[in-house]
């Protein structure tokens, strides 16, 4: 069953990541913006969210906010503190991976009925609280090509 869910899991990120790519938007920045999409961070709440050490965190940021999807400013309780919060155009972009990513749902799951998705999701879940798994960014970006 590992195997043959590994092989699915390949499947489907391959789906997200031809999803995602005439958006223009990188798995691992969709990933932060999931993050932001209840409210602004500090950047280091957001690094040990996304699990990604201090340096790769700030490169990422910098795209974020080259692209105009995210802005650091200064936390007024703790001057010392940067907080990242997202843009309008950041939500914008979110929007269009989100709908994205429902469509690859909808045709990679199009074998299952409604309850069989229901289902399977639960029992997914269980699966990752009874076990390691890497965070998934780290399975989006280690694929190659479409």
């Amino acid at each position: 069953m590992g195997f043959l869910l590994a092989q699915l899991g390949r499947a489907a990120t391959r789906g997200y990541r031809c999803a995602l790519m005439p958006i223009g938007v990188k798995p691992r920045e969709t990933a932060a913006l999931m993050r932001l999409q209840d409210g602004p961070l500090s950047q280091q709440e957001l690094g040990t969210a996304l699990d990604m050490d201090p340096s790769n965190l700030v490169a990422l940021l910098n795209d974020l906010e080259a692209r105009g999807f995210a802005v650091r400013s200064r936390d007024p309780q703790d001057r010392r503190r940067h907080l990242v919060g997202m843009t309008d155009q950041g939500r914008a972009a979110l929007d269009e991976v989100v709908a994205a990513a429902a469509d690859v749902d909808d045709e990679f799951f199009s074998a299952l009925t409604q309850e069989e998705r229901e289902l399977l999701h639960e029992l997914l879940v269980k699966i990752g609280e009874s076990t390691e798994i890497p965070p998934p960014v780290e399975v989006a970006e280690a694929e190659d090509g479409c």
